[in-house]
Protein backbone atom coordinates (compact mmCIF):
# COMPACT_ATOMS: atom_id res chain seq x y z
CA UNK A 1 0.00 0.00 0.00
CA UNK A 2 2.86 2.26 0.43
CA UNK A 3 4.21 2.27 -2.59
CA UNK A 4 0.92 2.43 -4.84
CA UNK A 5 0.31 5.67 -2.15
CA UNK A 6 3.39 7.14 -3.25
CA UNK A 7 2.91 6.43 -6.84
CA UNK A 8 -0.68 7.92 -6.33
CA UNK A 9 0.52 11.46 -4.24
CA UNK A 10 3.52 11.29 -7.25
CA UNK A 11 1.12 11.47 -10.16
CA UNK A 12 -1.22 14.44 -7.88
CA UNK A 13 1.30 16.56 -7.68
CA UNK A 14 2.39 16.42 -11.18
CA UNK A 15 -1.17 17.45 -11.88
CA UNK A 16 -1.50 20.04 -9.50
CA UNK A 17 2.14 21.40 -10.85
CA UNK A 18 0.17 21.42 -14.55
CA UNK A 19 -2.94 22.95 -13.35
CA UNK A 20 -1.49 25.92 -11.28
CA UNK A 21 -2.20 24.81 -7.72
CA UNK A 22 -0.90 27.77 -5.59
CA UNK A 23 0.87 25.15 -3.07
CA UNK A 24 1.62 21.54 -2.90
CA UNK A 25 -1.74 20.08 -1.29
CA UNK A 26 -1.73 17.37 1.47
CA UNK A 27 -4.49 14.80 2.05
CA UNK A 28 -5.70 14.92 5.71
CA UNK A 29 -6.69 11.54 5.95
CA UNK A 30 -6.74 7.63 5.00
CA UNK A 31 -10.40 8.15 3.68
CA UNK A 32 -9.25 11.33 1.81
CA UNK A 33 -6.98 9.44 -0.09
CA UNK A 34 -9.52 6.60 -1.50
CA UNK A 35 -11.91 9.49 -2.01
CA UNK A 36 -8.78 11.07 -4.08
CA UNK A 37 -7.72 7.52 -5.61
CA UNK A 38 -11.41 7.40 -7.11
CA UNK A 39 -11.20 10.28 -9.00
CA UNK A 40 -7.77 9.60 -10.38
CA UNK A 41 -9.31 5.60 -11.22
CA UNK A 42 -12.32 6.57 -12.53
CA UNK A 43 -13.05 5.68 -16.10
CA UNK A 44 -14.95 7.94 -18.19
CA UNK A 45 -16.16 11.74 -17.72
CA UNK A 46 -19.35 10.93 -15.60
CA UNK A 47 -17.03 8.23 -13.07
CA UNK A 48 -15.17 11.15 -12.37
CA UNK A 49 -17.23 14.13 -11.74
CA UNK A 50 -19.20 11.74 -9.66
CA UNK A 51 -16.48 11.20 -7.66
CA UNK A 52 -15.23 14.88 -7.28
CA UNK A 53 -18.65 15.45 -6.02
CA UNK A 54 -18.15 12.81 -3.38
CA UNK A 55 -15.20 13.90 -2.27
CA UNK A 56 -15.81 17.63 -2.15
CA UNK A 57 -18.99 16.02 -0.11
CA UNK A 58 -16.96 14.21 2.33
CA UNK A 59 -14.11 16.70 2.66
CA UNK A 60 -14.91 20.32 2.19
CA UNK A 61 -11.65 21.51 3.36
CA UNK A 62 -9.70 19.15 0.97
CA UNK A 63 -6.17 21.03 -0.38
CA UNK A 64 -7.22 19.49 -3.77
CA UNK A 65 -10.46 21.33 -4.27
CA UNK A 66 -9.52 23.43 -6.52
CA UNK A 67 -7.61 20.79 -8.73
CA UNK A 68 -10.74 18.66 -8.23
CA UNK A 69 -13.29 20.79 -9.50
CA UNK A 70 -11.22 21.64 -12.31
CA UNK A 71 -10.81 18.23 -13.23
CA UNK A 72 -14.64 17.63 -13.08
CA UNK A 73 -14.95 20.86 -15.50
CA UNK A 74 -12.72 19.14 -18.04
CA UNK A 75 -14.35 15.94 -17.60
CA UNK A 76 -17.85 17.99 -18.20
CA UNK A 77 -16.38 19.77 -21.30
CA UNK A 78 -15.05 15.91 -22.26
CA UNK A 79 -18.49 15.17 -22.98
CA UNK A 80 -19.22 19.01 -24.35
CA UNK A 81 -21.32 19.73 -21.12
CA UNK A 82 -20.95 23.46 -21.56
CA UNK A 83 -23.48 24.61 -18.47
CA UNK A 84 -22.09 21.75 -16.30
CA UNK A 85 -18.74 22.54 -17.30
CA UNK A 86 -19.47 26.40 -16.17
CA UNK A 87 -20.65 25.30 -12.94
CA UNK A 88 -17.63 22.90 -11.93
CA UNK A 89 -15.19 25.74 -12.99
CA UNK A 90 -16.68 28.78 -11.12
CA UNK A 91 -17.13 26.48 -7.74
CA UNK A 92 -13.39 26.31 -8.49
CA UNK A 93 -13.19 29.67 -8.39
CA UNK A 94 -15.01 30.07 -5.47
CA UNK A 95 -12.40 28.11 -3.85
CA UNK A 96 -9.71 29.81 -5.25
CA UNK A 97 -10.31 33.37 -7.08
CA UNK A 98 -6.92 33.47 -8.46
CA UNK A 99 -6.91 29.78 -9.83
CA UNK A 100 -5.91 30.70 -13.48
CA UNK A 101 -6.27 27.11 -15.22
CA UNK A 102 -10.32 28.04 -14.36
CA UNK A 103 -10.24 31.42 -15.49
CA UNK A 104 -9.07 29.92 -19.19
CA UNK A 105 -11.10 27.07 -19.50
CA UNK A 106 -14.07 30.03 -19.00
CA UNK A 107 -13.22 32.16 -21.28
CA UNK A 108 -12.47 29.29 -24.32
CA UNK A 109 -16.18 28.04 -23.21
CA UNK A 110 -17.64 31.28 -23.45
CA UNK A 111 -15.79 32.56 -26.81
CA UNK A 112 -16.24 29.89 -28.57
CA UNK A 113 -19.66 28.80 -27.68
CA UNK A 114 -21.02 32.19 -28.79
CA UNK A 115 -22.55 33.23 -31.57
CA UNK A 116 -23.29 36.26 -33.70
CA UNK A 117 -27.30 36.79 -33.16
CA UNK A 118 -27.32 35.53 -29.78
CA UNK A 119 -29.13 37.15 -27.20
CA UNK A 120 -26.95 36.97 -24.49
CA UNK A 121 -23.63 37.36 -27.04
CA UNK A 122 -22.46 40.78 -25.30
CA UNK A 123 -22.84 39.22 -21.64
CA UNK A 124 -20.94 36.01 -22.83
CA UNK A 125 -18.02 37.73 -24.59
CA UNK A 126 -18.09 40.15 -21.50
CA UNK A 127 -17.21 36.85 -19.37
CA UNK A 128 -14.59 36.12 -21.84
CA UNK A 129 -12.72 38.83 -22.21
CA UNK A 130 -13.21 39.19 -18.61
CA UNK A 131 -11.49 35.58 -17.46
CA UNK A 132 -9.01 36.10 -20.14
CA UNK A 133 -7.54 38.85 -19.14
CA UNK A 134 -8.16 38.21 -15.86
CA UNK A 135 -5.49 35.18 -15.98
CA UNK A 136 -2.84 37.48 -18.29
CA UNK A 137 -2.64 39.59 -15.52
CA UNK A 138 -2.43 36.46 -12.93
CA UNK A 139 0.08 35.28 -15.30
CA UNK A 140 2.04 38.39 -15.15
CA UNK A 141 3.38 37.27 -11.57
CA UNK A 142 2.37 33.79 -11.69
CA UNK A 143 5.74 31.89 -9.86
CA UNK A 144 6.70 27.82 -10.31
CA UNK A 145 3.73 26.23 -8.52
CA UNK A 146 6.04 23.86 -7.61
CA UNK A 147 9.83 23.70 -6.92
CA UNK A 148 10.14 20.44 -8.35
CA UNK A 149 8.97 22.17 -12.05
CA UNK A 150 12.30 22.98 -14.19
CA UNK A 151 12.36 27.02 -14.73
CA UNK A 152 12.22 25.40 -18.66
CA UNK A 153 9.53 23.38 -18.29
CA UNK A 154 7.31 26.37 -16.45
CA UNK A 155 8.45 28.81 -18.83
CA UNK A 156 6.95 26.50 -21.64
CA UNK A 157 3.59 26.05 -19.41
CA UNK A 158 3.19 29.74 -18.80
CA UNK A 159 3.68 30.55 -22.64
CA UNK A 160 0.67 27.91 -23.47
CA UNK A 161 -1.30 29.27 -21.13
CA UNK A 162 -0.97 32.72 -22.37
CA UNK A 163 -1.36 31.73 -25.75
CA UNK A 164 -4.66 29.99 -24.84
CA UNK A 165 -5.97 33.49 -22.99
CA UNK A 166 -4.97 35.21 -26.29
CA UNK A 167 -6.77 32.70 -28.13
CA UNK A 168 -9.72 33.06 -26.62
CA UNK A 169 -9.84 37.46 -26.93
CA UNK A 170 -9.42 36.54 -30.69
CA UNK A 171 -12.56 34.21 -30.52
CA UNK A 172 -14.50 37.15 -29.22
CA UNK A 173 -13.10 39.45 -31.20
CA UNK A 174 -13.94 37.66 -34.41
CA UNK A 175 -17.95 37.30 -33.04
CA UNK A 176 -18.01 40.39 -33.34
CA UNK A 177 -16.18 41.05 -36.68
CA UNK A 178 -13.52 43.33 -35.43
CA UNK A 179 -11.27 40.84 -37.61
CA UNK A 180 -7.64 42.93 -37.18
CA UNK A 181 -8.18 43.05 -33.63
CA UNK A 182 -9.05 38.90 -33.90
CA UNK A 183 -5.95 38.41 -36.07
CA UNK A 184 -3.38 40.28 -33.81
CA UNK A 185 -4.91 38.03 -31.02
CA UNK A 186 -4.47 35.04 -32.89
CA UNK A 187 -0.67 36.00 -34.38
CA UNK A 188 -0.14 36.49 -30.24
CA UNK A 189 -1.34 32.96 -29.53
CA UNK A 190 0.48 31.77 -32.43
CA UNK A 191 4.18 32.98 -32.02
CA UNK A 192 4.10 33.22 -28.44
CA UNK A 193 3.07 29.90 -27.45
CA UNK A 194 5.99 26.99 -26.91
CA UNK A 195 3.53 24.40 -28.98
CA UNK A 196 1.53 26.29 -31.19
CA UNK A 197 -2.30 25.17 -31.79
CA UNK A 198 -2.93 23.91 -35.55
CA UNK A 199 -6.54 24.48 -34.86
CA UNK A 200 -5.54 28.13 -33.62
CA UNK A 201 -3.61 28.75 -37.10
CA UNK A 202 -6.98 27.45 -38.64
CA UNK A 203 -8.94 29.81 -37.15
CA UNK A 204 -6.24 33.02 -38.00
CA UNK A 205 -6.53 31.87 -41.54
CA UNK A 206 -10.86 31.95 -40.87
CA UNK A 207 -10.52 35.68 -39.66
CA UNK A 208 -8.01 36.58 -42.60
CA UNK A 209 -11.16 35.12 -44.97
CA UNK A 210 -13.85 36.49 -43.26
CA UNK A 211 -12.32 39.75 -43.65
CA UNK A 212 -11.70 40.00 -47.10
CA UNK A 213 -8.30 38.25 -47.29
CA UNK A 214 -8.31 35.09 -49.18
CA UNK A 215 -4.36 34.89 -49.81
CA UNK A 216 -3.62 35.77 -46.35
CA UNK A 217 -5.68 32.47 -45.60
CA UNK A 218 -4.57 30.34 -47.74
CA UNK A 219 -0.83 30.74 -46.33
CA UNK A 220 -2.33 30.07 -42.87
CA UNK A 221 -4.31 27.02 -43.82
CA UNK A 222 -1.31 25.62 -45.33
CA UNK A 223 0.64 26.09 -42.37
CA UNK A 224 -2.34 23.91 -40.35
CA UNK A 225 -1.83 21.12 -42.98
CA UNK A 226 1.72 21.31 -42.89
CA UNK A 227 1.49 20.96 -38.74
CA UNK A 228 2.77 17.37 -37.78
CA UNK A 229 0.94 17.89 -34.79
CA UNK A 230 -2.35 18.81 -36.67
CA UNK A 231 -5.02 16.40 -35.73
CA UNK A 232 -6.95 14.78 -38.94
CA UNK A 233 -10.14 16.65 -38.33
CA UNK A 234 -7.76 20.02 -38.11
CA UNK A 235 -6.01 19.04 -41.29
CA UNK A 236 -10.21 18.60 -43.05
CA UNK A 237 -11.37 21.63 -42.11
CA UNK A 238 -8.15 23.43 -43.42
CA UNK A 239 -8.73 21.73 -46.68
CA UNK A 240 -11.93 22.70 -46.67
CA UNK A 241 -11.75 26.34 -45.96
CA UNK A 242 -8.57 26.56 -48.13
CA UNK A 243 -10.66 25.47 -51.51
CA UNK A 244 -13.18 28.29 -50.22
CA UNK A 245 -10.21 30.48 -50.27
CA UNK A 246 -9.65 30.09 -53.26
CA UNK A 247 -12.64 29.94 -55.05
CA UNK A 248 -12.96 33.78 -52.86
CA UNK A 249 -9.63 34.21 -55.01
CA UNK A 250 -10.68 33.61 -58.00
CA UNK A 251 -13.75 35.35 -58.03
CA UNK A 252 -12.00 38.58 -56.95
CA UNK A 253 -9.72 37.66 -59.30
CA UNK A 254 -12.52 37.67 -62.38
CA UNK A 255 -14.37 40.32 -61.15
CA UNK A 256 -11.34 42.70 -62.08
CA UNK A 257 -12.29 44.98 -64.78
CA UNK A 258 -10.59 44.23 -67.99
CA UNK A 259 -9.52 47.99 -68.47
CA UNK A 260 -8.19 48.00 -65.30
CA UNK A 261 -4.01 47.48 -64.60
CA UNK A 262 -3.01 43.79 -64.21
CA UNK A 263 -3.22 43.10 -60.20
CA UNK A 264 0.90 42.44 -58.99
CA UNK A 265 1.45 38.52 -58.44
CA UNK A 266 0.46 37.08 -55.62
CA UNK A 267 3.85 35.46 -53.77
CA UNK A 268 4.66 32.37 -54.67
CA UNK A 269 3.58 29.58 -51.40
CA UNK A 270 6.32 27.79 -49.80
CA UNK A 271 6.35 24.54 -49.84
CA UNK A 272 6.08 22.66 -46.73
Amino acid sequence: MNKMYTAFMAALLTAAVVLGQAKAPKPKSQKEVDALMAVQNATDPDARMAAVDNLIAKFADTDFKPMMLYMAAASAQQKNDFEKMVIYAERALEADPSYYPAMIMLAEGYSTRTREFDLDKEEKLAKAEGYANKSLELLKTADKPNPAMTDEQWAAAKKDLIAQAHESLANSAAVRKKYDVAIAEYKQAIDGAASPDPATVVRMGSAYLDSGKPDAAILMFDKAIAMPDAAPAVKQMAQQLKAKAAAKAKGATSATPATAPAPAPAPAETKK
